[in-house]
């Protein structure tokens, strides 16, 4: 699993503040003093990348809507079909919530 190169006090604290937010508002506060707005502005962009491939969405629908490079798209796919899992566990709870 991805956790062993991470088992270091810093990753486990962010872990850890990460599951303590409980709101949309606090998640924002807490992203907006940890990264810059292009970070949080990245971050999201490969979040919705993963969700449009999850829908089965062509590239270059995902390129139109998301300003996403094609290689962008790529690492995003990749990650999504053969990493460990993140992006396929997030998306089923987020939409599980919705």
């Amino acid at each position: 699993m991805a956790m062993e190169k991470y088992q270091n006090e810093s990753c486990q604290l962010l872990f850890r503040a990460m599951l303590a937010l409980r709101t949309e508002q606090e998640c924002a506060a807490f992203l907006e003093d940890l990264m810059t707005q292009k970070e949080i502005a990245d971050v999201a962009q490969r979040l919705l990348v993963a969700k449009m491939l999850s829908e089965q969405v062509v590239y270059t629908k995902i390129v139109e809507e998301t300003g996403a490079s094609t290689a962008t798209i790529s690492r995003i796919n990749r990650a999504y079909n053969y990493g460990t899992g993140g992006y396929k566990t997030i998306l089923k709870r987020v939409n599980e919530e919705t």
